[in-house]
This record gives C-alpha cells, structure tokens and sequence, in this order.
C-alpha cells in the first residue's frame, strides 16, 4: 500500500506541467473511450449483477449497481461536461497590496491526493476521476466489492487514456487491498494521502471518522425530510412528495419521512396514501396518522433509519414549528424541504433548518452535483468544513498566498 500510495503522490508533480485545454482534450478523450468500450463495460457489470443476485442484494442496491447503454452514456456525458467547466486551479480568488508595498494573492490549488471510499455505483469511478483530474488531483479509488469488475473495466478505460497521453496511470487508480484491512491502512497514510472522502453506509462513515488521520469530509447518510404545510398548493405538494420518495428510492437524496401539517392532514394524508399505494411504497406512521389512514407504526428508531428503499415515515405535526422540531432531531445534515405558498414560513424554515440544502417547493431529489450544474459530484458533504453540500471541483481544491516583494525586510 505505501509504495502503491508515494507512486499516486508522485504521479501528482504531472499536473504542475498539464495545462487545462490539455486536461480539457484528455477528458474529452475519457468519454469517447467509454462510449466505444460500452460493451466491456456492459460485460463486466453483468458479472457483478449475477453476484448481487446470489448474494441477495436489495432491489435499491442493485439499481445501483446497474449499467446499460443509456448510463454509460451519462457517464460520458458527466465527463464531457466536467472538461466545459471553468478551469478551477490556478485562479485569484482575492488580492491586494499591504502597507508593505507586499502584492498578495489568494491562489486556488489543488488538494493533492484524495482517496475517496464509495459503494454501490460504478458511474461514481468515472465521475470522481474526472473531477479530480479536471482539479490536478490524484485520485485514490476503493469501489464496493459489489461491484468490483464494473470498477476495474472503467478504470481500465480511463488508465489507457491516460497512457496514450504519455500520463502515469496513477493518477486515476483503484487501491490494490480492497479489503478492512486495506482500508485501514489508506485511511491513515497521511504522508502521502491529502484528504479522504468516504460515501456510503453510516457504519462505514462512522468507522472512517473514528480510525482516519487523514483528514475527512465525510458524506454521512441522507436522513431527508419534506414538510407539507397548510398553505401549500395540495396538488403541487403530493407531486412533490411521490418524487421525492419513488423515483428512485436507494439514493442519498429521496426522502425518507414526511411531515403534514396537523391542519390539513385529514384532507391530504388520505389523497396521499392513495399515490403512494400506486406506487407500491410500504408507509409507516404515527398514532395521529393512523388514526387518519391505514399504516403499521412508525417508531423513532424508523424516523432515524435510512432506508434507501420503498419505505416512508409519515408524521403528523403542529405546524412549521412542529415540523423543525422533528427535523432538528432526526436529520442527518443532508435535504430539507418545505412545501407552502406563505413566503414567511417559508423563510422561517429555511432559517431554521440546519442542512446542507434546504429547499421551498420542489423535491429534496436535486441534490446532485449534475442537477446543481456542477457537471458531477464526488460525494454530497453533510460536514460544514471545507466543503458542504453537492462536492464538485471547487470543492476539490484549496488555496495558498503567493506574495510578490520588492527587497522587504520586517
């Protein structure tokens, strides 16, 4: 592990050479090679779908695994829109002269290396390495198992882009020990790893903060809420909450409980039960909502699970103050949503909910780096420090002060 690391930190004096209409090219080259290996890529995460199926893994995480044509394609997609963004190293973030005479500029720069630890997705590999290639980052991959060969064949890819340009393909490189063990020594090589991002289970996150001494920005669970208050358009908010929770339920950003206000729940919960049967989602509810409707009980240890699944807590509560209450208690940092026509609740929400996004009106589900115009993500990050929310380029870079004298002395 340590030599495969110093190799990534290496590797990463490249980049002090590799100017960002060369990144640019090199990109776009990565989505062609993508496209044109569609079928290897196809191939690979059969294997690894025929293995979920054995091992029994959950319909949530099996559509996440999933490739076809179509997500290859928005792979490469991700990256071709990653090369259009502005070129994020290199830029003057602030400047100004002292009473010196000392010019100084704030410059961005990239971190260095950054292991990032995911699960589940194979489309993560592509667009973390293109993020942190677009950012003059070296890129330190450990996959899930499950989905192991999907993440080999696109590294493949994009290591032979990297080759053909004459690059070490340690720039993008997945960890040569997988295993705990394995991750246990990743996570505390700080003398050559910068920054480590872990995306997954609470176990994982839990145990990656607790054993980390490389610095950590952690995308912890998606414990989202929607709040359905009595001056919301009904129509509007039950369209809402169905795409919040059935679009795609296994994803960080669906919602796992909603709130309805006490003054219309007798009108809405019924009309809501009604979409949510359609869509086959199994609903769990407090005593006021089963007194409404018919649902098994949910209980405070459902309201705190992320269930990445068809599966949706209902709760009824005295109004906005009612719905913070339960959201300070339970949330995890990630989404919030407010569904109302009264801009003064509305504000009163969004002042008081402490997430990383916070929305009025529309579906806790665009939180995503794409949607947010970030071309993709490394991660959605529930810490307030450095980076929070949807993680794209900015979020994969620092900065230093370079300082331009003429002969001072102090």
């Amino acid at each position: 592990m340590e030599e495969f690391l110093s190799k990534a930190k290496t590797a990463s004096r490249v980049f002090n050479t590799l100017s960002g209409s060369a990144k640019n090219r090199i990109l776009k080259e990565m989505a062609e090679a993508l496209r044109a290996n569609t079928m290897d890529l196809l191939e690979a995460n059969a294997l690894d779908m025929a293995d979920g199926k054995k091992n029994s893994l959950t319909s949530a995480l099996m559509d996440r695994l999933f490739l076809d044509e179509s997500r290859v394609e928005g792979m490469a997609v991700a990256v071709e829109e990653i090369a259009g963004l502005k070129e994020p190293v290199g830029r003057v973030l602030e400047g100004w002269i002292t009473e010196d005479g000392l010019k100084i500029e704030k410059t961005s720069i990239p971190i260095g290396v950054i292991g990032i630890i995911y699960e589940s997705r194979p489309n993560v590999t592509s667009d973390t390495a293109a993020l942190c290639f677009k950012s003059s980052n070296v890129c330190v991959l450990k996959g899930g198992k499950e989905a192991e060969n999907s993440n080999k064949a696109i590294a493949k890819v994009l290591q032979a882009v990297l080759e053909r340009n004459s690059l070490p393909k340690e720039l993008v490189s997945l960890i040569p020990d997988s295993s705990r063990e394995g991750v246990n020594k990743l996570i505390k090589m700080d003398k050559y790893v910068d920054l480590i991002i872990p995306r997954g289970g609470a176990g994982l996150i839990k145990h990656v903060c607790d054993n980390a001494t490389v610095s950590v920005v952690k995308h912890d669970k998606g414990q989202c809420h929607t709040y359905i208050d009595r001056d919301a358009k009904l129509d509007n908010a039950i369209a809402i909450a169905i795409n919040a929770k059935v679009q795609r339920p296994g994803v960080c950003n669906a919602m796992e409980t909603l709130l309805v206000d006490s003054a219309i729940a007798k009108k809405a919960l019924p009309l809501l039960k009604a979409e949510f049967d359609k869509a086959h989602t199994e609903l769990k509810g407090c005593l006021n909502t089963q007194s409404i409707i018919e649902v098994a009980n949910a209980t405070d240890e459902d309201y705190d699970t992320e269930y990445l699944a068809n599966i949706l807590n209902i709760k009824v509560v005295d109004g906005v103050e009612g719905a913070i209450e339960h959201i300070v208690r339970f949330t995890s940092g990630h989404s919030e949503a407010i569904i109302t026509e009264d801009i003064t609740t509305a504000e009163t929400f969004l002042n008081a909910i402490d997430a990383a996004a916070v929305y009025v009106n529309a579906s806790t589900r665009f939180t995503d780096g794409g949607a947010f115009g970030f071309g993709a993500e490394v991660g959605i990050s529930t810490n307030k420090l450095h980076a929070r929310g949807p993680m794209g380029i900015e979020g994969l870079t620092t900065y230093k002060f370079k300082i331009y004298g003429s002969g001072q002395t102090r």
